[in-house]
């Protein structure tokens, strides 16, 4: 609210209102009368279990697809739709969550080449600005701590690691001076450390009068950032409003209709036998010296910064990235991983982080996604897939975890991101893995399918299956896991017992030694207290 020339206070036009919008895809009502307003320089949250419609939502406000019933209101004037470039031109920019980065091309023109599209309303000059291109792209990359390099600037987006591709996309979006800025799950690859990050880019943009609207999962996150949630359940606004009226249980279940438990999964007791034994694992680029343990129908929680060497170390497990030395032992017995081949005869199974990228086959039915791995014990007569053998394993599947769907023929693109997730760990069920290792389990997923997802892990140890979680998201890690390992620089760190500690405690020790400060307390050594 601002004073009039009069002196009455008057109320100041929402940058952005979403008016009764409806839009259906078939028989599929994906929006029914949404009304949201989104105001310069306040922070909105935008919640919802998967395929609640707030991806068709951010689509219609980007200009993606048009709506079919309702209007979009930019700064008080009415619009029926928006394309893409006007709604770039209106100052709109969008981090969606695949990134929409494009590959061959370097940082500084995935950056910066939005600028010169807007000013040549979607066409490039006949040359391209280099000097301008370069400047915008380190302002850009500067607000989000990345390197302003010559050598970064020109680097290939894809070669990048998924977390710097995070970063390079959302210093995109704000590349342009934009007056709202739209982010799409933008923590999913992010380190609490980049988190913290992100946070302090949001807080500049809140000062430069931005608006900033996350699409999120993650409550915590929410609450520590602060200011409006909007509250999305089977396409319609529940509620919308400041963020301190509500708790994590309220959110919950607006977004569910249903009482979500927020306490610890974990309830059962690891079996006595060693079912993974690693020696001295070490990678020189990546990881050096690594033992641990871990015990059948035990679930062991591994976490660190973007850099400590976890995610490397999860692919030497699973065969992807071999070793140099030391040695693993699974049930006692020697396992030269040297290729994932190699992990899958020993009983180890490896659900990827990037489902989109390296696990699923997204046009390809979930029938086949799931049976990808056993295809040689679904054969039939003269070798040919017995479709009613694998029909009958994929059902059992849906049904043991819960995948909404109403036939398993149906392409596994058309599935939540909840759901595709379950079809990858069904995937790998059906090899009756003694260790499964699960990267970041519930990226990208909604509070509903990761109490399922949870549900699946807990019961699965139960049954004597071994799990190692890799995971920055700690809150998960404290409710599923018996017990915590962190990595930094590389080694193992630091070994909590899960049910006796904090996700203050598990910070600071990754933390501990960085430029941004030393842990607090002591942290005990591995190898003295691993089961």
């Amino acid at each position: 609210m601002t004073p009039n020339a009069s002196g009455q206070v008057s109320v100041a036009t929402p940058f952005l209102e979403v008016v009764n919008v409806h839009k259906r895809f078939g028989g599929v009502h994906a929006l029914r009368g949404v009304n949201v307003s989104i105001s310069r320089g306040q922070v909105y949250h935008l919640l919802g279990e998967n395929g609640c419609g707030k991806s068709t939502l951010i689509k219609i406000i980007s200009g993606a697809q048009p709506p079919d019933e309702g209007s979009i209101r930019l700064e008080g004037q009415a619009h029926p739709s928006l394309t893409p470039i006007a709604s770039l031109a209106a100052g709109i920019e969008t981090v969606y969550q695949d990134l929409s980065l494009i590959p061959n091309l370097t940082v500084a023109e995935n950056v910066a080449l939005s600028e010169q599209l807007v000013s040549g309303n979607g066409r490039l000059g006949r040359r391209l600005d280099r000097t301008l291109l370069r400047s915008t792209a380190q302002r850009a990359l500067k607000s989000v701590n990345l390197p302003d390099t010559d050598t970064f600037l020109n680097t290939v987006v894809g070669e990048l690691p998924l977390a710097v591709r995070q970063l390079v996309a959302i210093s995109r979006a704000i590349a342009t001076r934009a007056k709202l800025v739209i982010m799409d799950e933008p923590t999913t690859s992010l380190t609490r450390r980049e988190v913290d990050n992100l946070v302090r880019v949001v807080s500049d943009l809140q000062r430069d009068n931005v608006a900033v609207l996350f699409v999120t999962h993650k409550l915590d996150e929410c609450f520590r950032i602060g200011g409006e949630v909007i509250v999305f359940r089977d396409g319609q606004c529940v509620a919308q409003g400041p963020i301190q009226n509500y708790s994590k249980a309220d959110l919950g279940h607006l977004m569910t209709g249903r009482s979500i438990d927020a306490s610890r999964y974990r309830r059962g007791t690891a079996n006595s036998a060693v079912m993974l034994e690693v020696t001295g694992l070490t990678h020189p680029k990546h990881f050096r010296d690594v033992s641990l343990r871990v015990a059948a129908g035990e679930v062991l929680g591994i976490t660190g910064l973007m850099d400590s060497g976890r995610n490397e170390l999860a692919l030497a497990l699973a065969g992807v990235l071999p070793a140099a030395a030391g040695s693993v032992r699974m049930e006692g017995v020697p396992a030269l991983l040297k290729q994932p081949a190699d992990a899958i005869a020993h009983g180890i199974g490896y659900v990827p982080e990037d489902r989109l990228g390296e696990g699923l086959f997204l046009d390809k039915p979930i029938l086949a996604n799931m049976v990808a791995l056993v295809l040689d014990k679904m054969r039939g007569a003269f070798g040919l897939l017995d479709r009613d053998k694998s029909r009958v394993t994929a059902v059992a599947l849906v049904t043991q975890l819960q995948i909404a769907t109403p036939n398993v023929d149906l392409p596994v693109q058309s599935l939540s991101g909840g759901n595709q997730q379950r079809v990858l760990i069904a995937r790998w069920l059906t090899i009756a893995p003694k260790l499964l290792l699960l990267h970041g389990p519930t990226v990208g997923v909604d509070v509903g399918s990761k109490d399922t997802i949870y549900k699946v892990i807990q019961g699965l140890a139960e049954k004597g299956m071994a799990l190692i979680i890799i995971s920055d998201d700690l809150p998960e890690l404290l409710q599923n896991c018996d017990r915590i390992l962190v990595m930094r620089n590389g080694r193992l760190e630091a070994e909590f017992q899960a049910s006796a500690t904090s996700e203050e405690a598990l910070y600071d020790a990754m933390m501990a030694g960085s430029v941004n400060g030393p842990a607090k307390g002591s942290v005990k050594s591995p190898e003295k207290t691993a089961a």
